[in-house]
């Protein structure tokens, strides 16, 4: 969702020519990956432990697959 939210925004900064969406969207990337990086992957390592360490090894965070991971 949040990559999805991310081309939105950048979408609607190259169609409008705006640079101002531009940072906007800078500024909601750098807030969104930390608040992944520091609030949900701890959560989510503690709640599901080495199920969830083996679920990041496989799937990328940021960069959408091709193909499901089929765990």
């Amino acid at each position: 969702m949040y990559v999805a939210v991310l081309a939105v925004i950048l979408g609607q900064a190259l169609l409008l020519g705006s640079a101002r969406l531009a940072w906007y969207a800078l500024g909601f990337w750098a807030l969104t990956a930390s608040f992944v990086r520091f609030y949900e992957e701890p959560v989510l390592g503690r709640r599901y432990g080495a199920q969830y360490d083996r679920y990041r090894v496989n799937v990328r965070g940021w960069w959408p697959r091709l193909r499901p991971w089929r765990g």
